[in-house]
């Protein structure tokens, strides 16, 4: 099986998560973490910073790791890194999804997430949260 390695960013600001919609392919509509694939000789922390910058033409400061993820798709076994961030620029331009939302933790049930990126929500629902 095709096996695919990934970043994602758990954007928080004022106890709120950030979460972006697909806006292409097979799971448009469905809502993930802002991230992407790791390039060659590259450390998950400069492939977040530079998916982020491409995504969403901002900067972040990637905190902590908060878990990794291993889930077979269909087609492929992916390993998401899942990072806790935080925004450095105020600004954010979507230029790839087609929707963003700030969800709090009552809310962060209230999207249909990628199955993968459903698998994080218990921890940033512990850990990333602040009630």
């Amino acid at each position: 099986m095709k096996q695919i390695e990934v970043v994602a960013a758990i954007i928080r600001k004022d106890n709120r998560i950030f979460a972006t919609q697909r806006g292409y392919g097979e799971w448009k509509d469905w809502w993930e973490f802002p991230g992407g694939k790791m390039e060659p000789g590259e450390t998950a922390e400069e492939a977040l910073k530079r998916e982020i910058r491409e995504e969403l033409s901002t900067e972040i400061s990637v905190d902590e790791l908060l878990c990794t993820v291993e889930y077979d798709y269909p087609q492929f076994h992916l390993t998401m890194h899942c990072y806790l961030c935080s925004l450095l620029t105020v600004a954010l331009h979507l230029n790839e999804h087609e929707a963003a939302r700030w969800l709090s933790g009552e809310e962060l049930d209230s999207v249909r997430w990628l199955p993968a990126d459903l698998q994080i929500l218990p921890q940033i629902k512990t850990h990333a949260i602040a009630s």
